[in-house]
């Protein structure tokens, strides 16, 4: 296929593939942070368990079926250790990005060892403390959401607050899930910026306060997909319960950002650098 094919296909026809022997969740990470890179729009199919080689020639099929149908090699992302299993993928009809070989071999050379070609290494973790601290930090998280409980706060890492719907509980998840943090998140309602105070039972760990503000034109678009024409998504509303809530903040010494054009993962490190923790990436 040459390039003047290529730069006349619809963009958003370009098809990419995650595959690994695990969960795929590495290959996606990377190739998303590789692909944000390009103002483009790419079909995301992720093959996940890629780890005997009737399913390396399935997954195989499924990349040259869509160099077949789309007239463009399908761009794939893969994180197979196991040599035999990344051969056939890479004797398909894709743009390969292999992360084993391009990492792990000159690591080898590097360190005069041979790595261990384990499948699934990274995520075995069932057993581990890391893992238990993690799953223990989850269900902290979901017990702490949207102000449900006051209980245990003293164990938080952090304490996320802001108006509803500036992105509190992804992000509490998001820390739980990624880092093992241990975050609640409370809302700044209307009775809480008519009385000029925070929730009564946040003062005390006011050192474990962080705030997400946003946009009011953002907010209300995110508010009118859960409540359409409501007083509680009104831009009117949104612009008075988000000045409030930054007014608060202000005043309390709350350290605090607008979520409004970061994502997740630049908002969790963000967080993650403003209460200095010491936590390890899974």
């Amino acid at each position: 296929m040459n390039s003047s094919a290529n730069s006349t296909m619809p963009i958003a026809n370009r098809t990419v593939f995650f595959v690994s022997d695990g969960t795929g969740i590495t290959a996606e990470t990377f190739g998303h942070s590789v692909l944000t890179q390009f103002d483009m729009k790419f079909k995301q199919v992720r093959l996940p368990f890629i780890d005997t080689l009737d399913k390396a020639h399935e997954a195989v099929r499924k990349i040259n079926e869509a160099f077949e149908k789309e007239g463009a090699r399908p761009i794939v992302f893969s994180t197979l250790v196991k040599t035999d299993l990344a051969k056939v993928i890479f004797a398909s009809k894709g743009m390969h990005m292999d992360l084993i070989q391009t990492f792990v071999s000159p690591l080898e050379q590097e360190l005069g060892v041979k790595s261990t070609h384990t499948i699934g290494r990274s995520h075995n973790v069932a057993d581990t403390e890391e893992y238990k601290n993690r799953i223990e930090a989850i269900n902290f998280s979901l017990a702490h959401d949207d102000g449900q409980s006051d209980k245990n706060l003293s164990t938080a890492d952090v304490i996320l607050v802001g108006v509803s719907r500036s992105g509190k509980t992804p992000t509490s998840l998001y820390l739980a899930m990624q880092y093992g943090i241990k975050a609640a998140n409370y809302p700044l309602i209307p009775e809480d910026f008519e009385r000029g105070k925070l929730p009564s039972c946040l003062p005390a760990y006011k050192h474990k306060l962080f705030g997400l503000s946003i946009l009011p034109e953002r907010l209300s678009e995110i508010r009118n997909e859960r409540r359409p024409g409501s007083k509680y998504a009104s831009l009117e509303n949104c612009r008075y319960e988000v000045n409030e809530a930054e007014a608060l903040m202000r005043k309390e010494g709350i350290r605090w950002l607008s979520s409004t054009a970061k994502s997740i993962e630049e908002i969790s490190t963000t967080i993650l650098q403003e209460i200095k923790a010491d936590v390890r990436i899974y």
